[in-house]
């Protein structure tokens, strides 16, 4: 008697938790995927993608403590030598080729949106567990004339922070910079966008899915 075919392991990660329910019910509805655990920010998904191994991680872009975008690069980075680290389908609902950029060059394998139908997240999970992407191909087609994101690693970490109302001291105590660092940082990113100030700069990177 033939060994039954190994499910594919999967781990959500959605601050919604009603969301998260209903993702993890109807996938325990398909007869090849496993709902292995789920968490409700991005720090907790790191710690049980650690614990669990799963083979795919599910996760939205905008969490509390670590962003998908974020959580995806630190997967990445994370694995032991010798070992893959999961793949990665962001589900979420920016439909912004920003977004989707940023989230193929942390690594991402898929990006769907929310309100695809649920059979499309299956079908996800499949191809993206078979070494294909999953991406949607609307956004797909615009990421192709979508301008180039212009702002770094460490201008986006601080913009947005700052977008959130943070103050400079705040940041740089945060991210162990000086407030002189930090005012360079966000000058920089103002100026790259044209921007009247800080909170500005913020709104103008968001609605293009820079931050």
């Amino acid at each position: 008697m033939s060994a039954a075919p190994k499910k594919i392991r999967v781990l959500l990660a959605e601050d919604q938790t009603m969301l998260r329910g209903a993702l993890a019910a109807l996938l325990e509805l398909e007869n090849d995927i496993c709902v292995v655990a789920n968490a409700p920010n991005g720090r907790e998904a790191l710690r049980l993608a650690r614990e669990h191994a799963p083979d795919i991680v599910i996760t939205d872009i905008e969490m509390p403590e670590m962003t998908g975008l974020e959580l995806a690069a630190a997967l990445k980075e994370s694995v032991s030598a010798g070992s893959k680290p999961p793949r990665i389908i962001i589900l979420t609902t920016f439909a912004r080729a920003g977004y989707l950029r940023r989230a193929l060059d942390a690594g991402a394998r898929g990006y769907l949106l929310k309100d695809s139908p649920a059979a499309d997240l299956a079908e996800a999970i499949r191809r993206v567990h078979a070494g294909l992407r999953a991406v949607d191909p609307t956004l797909a087609a615009e990421a192709w004339s979508a301008e180039d994101d212009p702002l770094t690693d460490r201008e986006r970490q601080i913009l947005q922070r700052a977008g959130d109302g943070r103050t400079s001291a705040d940041i740089a105590a945060e991210l162990h910079l000086s407030e002189g660092t930090v005012r360079n940082y966000l000058s920089e990113a103002i100026a790259k966008l044209g921007a009247a100030n800080r909170v500005d700069a913020a709104r103008i990177a968001r609605s293009r899915g820079w931050l």
